[in-house]
C-alpha cells in the first residue's frame, strides 16, 4: 500500500475511527478522506454510491456503526439491526460495484454464539444461537461479514473482516444509557468518588468474563490488514486474555481512587458468560496487541477527565 493511496475511513469521528485516523497519519498516510454523518448519511444508498464514485478511493475502511451496550441494544432493536445493515451494505455494495481495491470491515465478537466453546475461533460463526441481549447488532454484523466473504469468493476481491473484542480507550462514549461496560464503570466510579465515595451499583453478578482491547491496538490491527493481503476472510482481533467483570470493577475502582462499596444488582442481566477471542490467526501473521489493561484504563480515565468539562473538578 502506497503512502499516498486514497483511503476513505467511514466513521472517522468515532472512537475506533479516530484511532485509525491517528495511526494512519502517524505512519505517513497522506491521502485520507473522512465525512461526518451530516456531510454524508451512510444510511442513504444513493448518497454513498455517488460519494464513492466521485472520490474514487483505493481503500474503504468501515468503522461506522450504531453501537451501544446491553441497555441500548434492548431498547432499540430495530435501529441496531436496520441502521447497521444500511450503513455496511451501502458501503460494501458501492465499493464492489465501483472497483475499490481493498475493503476492511469491522465487526464485533458478539457475532459468535452465546455458548460457543472458549476461546472463540473464527470457524464458530453461525454454529449456534446468539446472545439475546445484542442479537440485533450481531445479526447486522454477520451479514456484513458474509457479504464481504461472498464478494471475496465470487469475485476474488480483497475484502476482509476484522472482529474486535470489547474495545475501550480515548474518545470513548461515557453516556450511561448507551455506553459499554468499561467506560460506564469509569464514569460511575468517578461520580461516586466526587459524591463522598458513595456506593456504586453495577449490573449482574460480576461473574461473567470479558476481554478488553485498547482502541489504538485495534487501529494498529487495521493498518496491518491494510498493508498486508490477509489469506482468509475473517480474523479475530483481541488480547487472548480475559478477566471477570468483578475484577474489572475493582481495577477501575482502584485506578480512580473510589473508597466506597460496590453493590451487584443480580436482577439485571449478565449477558454472555464468557467471550474470549482466539487470536492465534492474527498472531501467526505477525500482529499482537501492545497495551496492558491497567495502563489502558489509566490513559482512558485521564482522557475522560481532560475532555469532559463537567468532570474536571477531580484529577487523578
Amino acid at each position: 500500500m502506497e503512502k499516498d493511496s486514497k483511503i476513505y475511513l467511514a466513521g472517522h469521528r468515532g472512537m475506533v475511527g479516530a484511532a485509525i485516523w491517528r495511526v494512519l497519519k502517524k505512519k505517513g498516510y497522506s491521502n485520507l478522506i473522512g465525512r461526518t454523518s451530516k456531510e454524508l448519511d451512510l444510511r442513504n444508498q444513493k448518497a454513498v454510491f455517488d460519494f464513492i464514485k466521485i472520490e474514487k478511493p483505493d481503500v474503504v475502511i468501515d468503522a461506522a456503526a450504531r453501537v451501544g451496550g446491553i441497555l441500548a441494544n434492548n431498547n432499540y432493536p430495530f435501529q441496531f439491526l436496520m441502521e447497521n445493515m444500511q450503513i455496511q451494505n451501502n458501503l460494501i455494495d458501492a465499493a464492489h460495484k465501483l472497483d475499490v481495491k481493498k475493503f476492511i470491515f469491522l465487526g464485533s465478537s458478539c457475532i459468535y454464539p452465546k455458548l460457543a466453546p472458549q476461546p472463540l475461533k473464527e470457524e464458530y460463526l453461525l454454529t449456534d444461537s446468539l446472545e439475546p441481549t445484542n442479537e440485533w447488532y450481531a445479526i447486522a454484523k454477520i451479514t456484513g461479514v458474509k457479504a464481504c466473504q461472498a464478494i471475496r469468493k465470487q469475485f476474488g476481491k480483497d475484502f476482509v473482516s476484522l472482529m474486535p473484542t470489547n474495545l475501550y480507550g480515548t474518545h470513548d462514549n461515557f453516556d450511561l444509557e448507551t455506553s459499554h461496560v468499561l467506560p460506564a464503570m469509569i464514569r460511575k466510579f468517578h461520580e461516586a468518588k466526587i459524591n463522598g465515595n458513595a456506593p456504586v451499583t453495577l449490573w449482574g453478578s460480576g461473574k461473567p468474563m470479558r476481554e478488553f482491547l485498547f482502541v489504538d491496538d485495534m487501529a494498529e490491527a487495521v493498518v496491518f490488514a491494510l498493508e498486508n493481503t490477509l489469506p482468509e476472510y475473517l480474523y479475530n482481533v483481541g488480547t487472548g486474555m480475559d478477566i471477570t467483570i468483578k475484577e474489572l470493577a475493582e481495577t477501575i475502582q482502584q485506578t480512580i481512587g473510589h473508597k466506597g462499596d460496590i453493590v451487584w444488582d443480580s436482577s439485571k442481566p449478565d449477558g454472555t458468560p464468557r467471550k474470549l477471542m482466539d487470536v492465534s490467526k492474527m498472531h501467526s501473521l505477525g500482529w499482537k496487541h501492545q497495551m496492558g489493561l491497567q495502563e489502558g484504563i489509566e490513559k482512558t480515565y485521564k482522557w475522560f477527565l481532560t475532555n469532559n468539562d463537567s468532570f474536571k473538578q477531580v484529577k487523578m
